[in-house]
């Protein structure tokens, strides 16, 4: 589904490595009540959505349980975008977008020269920026700005979203700031060079942890041919080299309404945000051709042929990722509901899997994730064990590995009660708002609306037979890349071998 989060996992498991297995009676508790009634019907996800005559997308979920709102815009931006010259800049780029933008300079040269204040007109060059006039319009909604002062923006492998949270009465003026702010960046050169200092930053604290370089390691191994689609940290390198001009380029391809939508969450009613958004965002010009028309996705070869790596790190026991290619929205969107679904069966503390890596303990902790994407997403298999444990540790996941299709490997209880799940964990996130609104951006942008609004109807559909298929396709036998993070010392107390980390 989403990302698997491993870091913290992995943090907590490893200083508590030599912790009693889960009880039988921790696992009860753990367990959820199950229907065995299969046709048990979906729930819903109650968003509104409509475009705009430009391609400009608008999703609103309403919800007046509190008066607060998120005014978020996503854009299909991020990694999966960009060749080695680029990488990072899409996470640069964000950075930029919270920086005076034309119509805040608008919004003080007008200040300055109701005031008379010909010194300032001068400094700030006002006289150009007055030519924008016509085209920004009225920036008195900043007379509103310091109840818009709660903001953020993230990027990842396929999306960029950059949000407000405010009162239910200030949704007009995050509107007008984010369309001043997506249309008219000012890109100088000065506060460019800033954050391309903060940037680097990012990277060197990322680089003092140990963790960093497991992922790191299988992403570039596995998107062998094109490592840059897969980290949207970018290197100093990448960021160093970053320019006013790229910065411009990147925003002639991506930031355009045909590839961009409008989040709204919260104490708002839709109908008025779409008669809003269209007398924002309804004069933004579309692009033609399409972003992804003229600057296709690339295709990431298939592995030719299993490998290991080992990544020596100052860390005390041995932590292990096993990564396979996974299906691709668009190309099998059925192997996509079959991964999640299985997932949620083997990370469910009394399954099979979970019984012979952790209760045996083997492993502090097992967990497995698909991390849904249009551009291949990845099946990572994580172990967290000790340097004496780690052989028998990782025979024991290959030998789990060739059970996964078996007919008894999973009951239908269990196939049931993680669709029970699932459906549950989604509830639960609707409750917090503003994470919801990315949730809304996030699959927006990898996968199209449509498919989130179908997700949990066709979750419901996912039988034993799609999950068979979808192991036989992407794992049972496939090449794979297997990473072991561990320090020089745990390597041979180990005796691992890179035949050990692939199962030969």
């Amino acid at each position: 589904m989403r990302k698997f989060v491993v870091l913290p996992l992995i943090a907590a498991l490893l200083f508590a490595i030599s912790a009693p297995a889960q009880t039988a009676s921790s696992r009860k508790n753990a367990e959820v009540a199950v229907t065995k009634k299969a046709t048990r019907q979906a729930i819903e996800i109650p968003f509104v959505n409509k475009k705009l005559s430009n391609g400009f997308e608008v999703i609103v979920l309403p919800d007046s349980s509190v008066p607060l709102t998120t005014v978020e815009i996503a854009v299909r931006n991020g990694s999966f975008t960009e060749p080695l010259e680029f990488n990072g800049l899409s996470h640069l780029y964000e950075h930029m977008f919270f920086k005076p933008h034309e119509g805040q300079l608008l919004y003080k040269c007008e200040i300055a020269l109701q005031n008379g204040l010909s010194d300032l007109l001068r400094q700030d060059n006002c006289s150009e920026t007055f030519k924008l006039r016509d085209q920004i319009g009225s920036v008195l909604y900043l007379n509103d700005q310091d109840q818009l002062n709660i903001k953020n923006a993230t990027t990842r492998e396929e999306v960029v979203n950059y949000y407000f949270i405010t009162t239910s009465d200030n949704v007009l003026s995050a509107m007008r700031f984010i369309n001043d702010a997506i249309r008219y960046p000012t890109f100088k050169k000065d506060e460019l060079e800033q954050e391309i200092q903060v940037v680097i930053g990012e990277i060197d604290r990322n680089e003092s942890n140990p963790f960093y370089y497991l992922n790191k390691t299988l992403n570039e191994k596995l998107f062998y041919k094109y490592p840059t689609r897969k980290i949207p940290l970018g290197t100093r390198e990448s960021v160093s080299s970053a320019t006013v001009e790229k910065m411009k380029l990147i925003e002639s391809r991506y930031y355009v309404p045909n590839n961009a939508a409008l989040v709204v969450t919260g104490d708002v009613d839709p109908q008025e945000v779409f008669e809003h958004a269209e007398e924002v965002f309804g004069s933004w010009q579309k692009r033609a051709p399409e972003p992804f028309t003229e600057f296709p996705l690339v295709d990431h070869p298939p592995l030719k042929a299993s490998a290991g790596y080992f990544e020596e790190q100052p860390v005390q026991n041995v932590l292990v990722q096993i990564g396979w290619h996974g299906p691709s929205i668009g190309k099998d969107n059925e192997g996509t509901y079959a991964a999640d679904v299985f997932s949620y069966i083997l990370s469910q503390p009394d399954s099979k899997f979970q019984r012979r890596m952790v209760d045996s303990g083997l492993t502090a902790g097992t967990d497995i994730g698909y991390y849904t994407q249009r551009n291949v997403g990845p099946i990572v298999i994580t172990l967290v064990t000790s340097p004496d444990r780690a052989k028998v540790a990782l025979a024991a996941v290959y030998e789990e590995i060739a059970k996964f299709d078996k007919p008894d490997y999973f009951t239908d209880e269990e196939l049931e009660s993680a669709k029970n799940l699932l459906e549950s964990r989604d509830l639960f996130e609707r409750e917090k708002l503003t994470e919801y609104a990315h949730t809304l951006s996030f699959w927006w942008s990898s996968t199209g609306i449509e498919y989130f609004r179908g997700y949990h109807k066709n979750l419901r559909a996912v039988s034993r037979k799609e999950i068979n298929d979808y192991v036989r396709t992407y794992i049972i036998g496939k090449p794979h890349v297997g990473v072991a993070l561990l320090s020089p010392s745990a390597k041979t107390a180990s005796k691992l071998t890179e035949n050990d980390l692939i199962g030969k």
